[in-house]
């Protein structure tokens, strides 16, 4: 059996904090697509967003995307159909936006959360079922929200 997939990017304000949070995963026995950033050069948020968003809508995989404050990221990621990004500080919020949103990408500040904390979030996000029933019928409205503008 092959093992789980996660889909990782960042921008330069958040490369280091990706480089820990891959190293965790990898250790935790998860495959890792990274799409960016390769360094800590400068770079567009948004680009490296609609990659990883692609990707989760592609594959079905869990993302993760990771700036200076997790906002640009989750504004961008929220951008695509299908995409239900949640910008989360700490494990309740991390639990609660997988089971009654089924948020499908983790969106994490660098500068706001440091590694260890980081790392817990994600593994509870990772871990986290979505409760579906009366919840599914708000992540439908939430998805026809711009088919009815």
């Amino acid at each position: 059996m092959s093992s789980p997939t996660v889909v990782i990017g960042s921008d330069h304000a958040g490369f280091d904090l990706k480089t820990a949070v891959t190293r965790h995963l990898q250790e935790t026995g998860f495959e890792i697509k990274d799409l960016g950033a390769r360094s800590k050069e400068s770079c567009d948020y948004p680009l490296v967003a609609g990659d990883v968003c692609r990707e989760v809508l592609t594959s079905g995989h869990p993302g993760i995307l990771i700036c200076g404050t997790g906002m640009g990221m989750s504004m961008a990621a929220n951008r695509f159909p299908g995409i239900r990004a949640a910008l989360c500080t700490n494990e309740y919020l991390a639990r609660m936006t997988r089971a009654h949103n089924d948020a499908n990408v983790l969106c994490l500040g660098s500068r706001v959360l440091g590694d260890e904390l980081a790392k817990s979030i994600v593994d509870v996000f990772l871990a986290s079922d979505f409760e579906g029933e009366r919840h599914q019928r708000r992540i439908k409205q939430i998805e026809t929200l711009n088919a009815n503008s």
